[in-house]
């Protein structure tokens, strides 16, 4: 016969109380524990991929071969070669940025219009996510058969009495940078999404109330709010251009003068092999990506307070 728990409900509240009381610091510990073994896996890949190779590249660009300490190599970066070079990455990074983000943000409002049906989303960011990770010696092929000099297009137009030699991918930096907007437009689009749903509709409405027109409505409302948004997804996109270099060596080989390329050369040996030189290079780099990555920290936190 099933006995039944005669046990007054205040007493076993009351016990229940009682257990925690009597191990609550060592129940502390164990959590505590359980949650440093949660981040031990992302704190160990964090160590192995990414703070011990940028620590080792840091101490080899001011290291001789031989292990002893000089300034030699950073400061041979500062020769003019060198300098052409940042200054060509740069160059063709602002212009993949800017490009990317007017672009970007264009698509991206279109696609959460409430106008807009509800298949172009999840179509756009589907083939946004397939685009954002396609480049290399592909992407490279794909652009060269279409707007190289022999490309599909560029015959196309030349039988139209166009020359499309200004964007060739393979010898100027725009046509570079349009090459490089396949992946950065739709990242852009990923990037910004989240900005745009983080509008209220409330907002909208009180403009429009006040007499705004559309156009005012953005030019004095939604876009100043999402201006940091904008510039923060931007300064990542920089970021991604300044540091690609597959595409660009597919296209243009050992004779590109973007950094990545540079080091690229340094390191295989295809002209000369001088690996601290390209520590150096890649320090160099490093300097630049830490400025992008405050920069954007700033950005964000400037968001943050709209878009919560």
């Amino acid at each position: 016969m099933a006995t039944t728990d005669t046990t007054p409900t205040a007493a076993r509240a009351a016990r229940a109380v009682e257990l925690p009381a009597s191990g609550g610091r060592g129940a502390r510990r164990a959590r505590r524990g359980l949650r440093w073994l949660g981040v031990a896996p992302l704190t160990a890949y964090l160590l192995v991929f990414l703070l011990i190779p940028a620590g080792e590249l840091v101490v080899d660009a001011f290291r001789t071969p031989s292990g002893s300490f000089t300034l030699g190599n950073v400061s041979t970066i500062f020769q003019s070669q060198y300098l052409s070079a940042f200054g060509a990455s740069l160059e063709l990074s602002a212009l993949a940025a800017l490009f990317g983000g007017v672009l970007g943000l264009l698509a991206a409002t279109a696609i959460v219009h409430p106008s807009a049906p509800r298949f172009v989303r999840s179509t756009v960011t589907t083939f946004s996510g397939m685009a954002a990770n396609f480049a290399g010696v592909p992407l490279a092929f794909a652009f060269t058969s279409t707007l190289g000099a022999t490309g599909v297009i560029t015959l196309a137009f030349k039988h139209l009495g166009i020359s499309l030699a200004a964007i060739d991918p393979t010898s100027t930096t725009l046509g570079l940078a349009l090459v490089y907007n396949y992946f950065e437009f739709p990242l852009m689009i990923l990037l910004l999404l989240p900005a745009l749903d983080g509008m209220k509709r409330e907002w909208r409405e009180a403009a429009q109330n006040l007499g705004a027109s559309g156009f005012t409505y953005w030019r004095t409302v939604a876009l100043p709010i999402l201006l940091p948004s904008l510039l923060g997804t931007m300064v990542l996109l920089f970021g991604g251009a300044f540091s690609a270099y597959a595409t660009a060596y597919a296209l243009s080989g050992s004779t590109g003068n973007l950094v990545t390329e540079l080091i690229g050369n340094l390191t295989n040996g295809n002209i000369t092999v001088d690996p601290q030189l390209a520590y150096a290079l890649a320090f160099g780099m490093m300097l630049v990506i830490s400025v992008l990555m405050i920069i954007y920290y700033l950005l964000q936190r400037r968001a943050s307070r709209w878009l919560r």
